[in-house]
């Protein structure tokens, strides 16, 4: 799947990295626990969260996150949108829940990303 039709089945907008919209998604994992997302996908993955802050841009770095989906239509700081543009870490804000959110791409054919434990 790519982040286009991630957009699509979520009706995304994209605050960053919208030239990486052709981007092939194998996984996706739903997280709101930073420390849970270090220690636990096993490959390179979109995550799907609520944690808005900058640290969330830093840790997509450091494991290779193929892009991220902000749920619940939380606000994200300008600071953490100019991050994610600079990091190459394509951000994406939809309005649905978690739990809607996986379900969808999910019933799309994405699947669930490998864990570590």
């Amino acid at each position: 799947m790519r982040i286009s039709d991630i957009v699509t089945i979520l009706d995304a907008e994209v605050l960053a990295g919208s030239k990486f919209l052709d981007r092939e998604i194998p996984c996706a994992f739903s997280c709101d626990l930073i420390s849970d997302i270090l220690k636990c996908t096993a490959e390179q993955t979109m995550l799907l969260t609520g944690l808005t802050n900058p640290q969330i841009i830093r840790t997509a770095e450091m494991i290779d996150l193929l892009g991220i989906v902000i749920v619940r239509g939380n606000f994200v700081a300008q600071e953490v949108i100019d991050e994610a543009d600079e990091a190459g870490v394509p951000l994406l804000r939809t309005k649905l829940t978690m739990y809607e959110s996986s379900g969808r791409l999910f019933a799309a054919g994405l699947r669930s990303c490998k864990m570590k434990i």
